[in-house]
């Protein structure tokens, strides 16, 4: 597979990865937090907002071809 076609199944999945893992981070949130814990629900939110970026590794890593740095 050629490296373009790689990276645009790659930015599509990314998209939707992005997509799942906010739509699950809000639902999951709304049904935790219903008692309004400002801190705890502060510290959901950025481990949610970072945490995509470990799904994410592996498929950059495979949108480069496997490429070693």
């Amino acid at each position: 597979m050629s490296i373009r076609t790689r990276k645009l199944i790659g930015a599509i999945l990314l998209l939707l990865l992005v997509a799942v893992w906010a739509l699950l981070a809000m639902a999951f949130a709304q049904f935790a937090f219903s008692s309004p814990n400002v801190l705890a629900a502060m510290i959901f939110y950025v481990v949610a907002g970072i945490g995509w970026i470990f799904p994410a590794m592996p498929l950059i890593r495979w949108m480069e071809g496997g490429r070693k740095r």
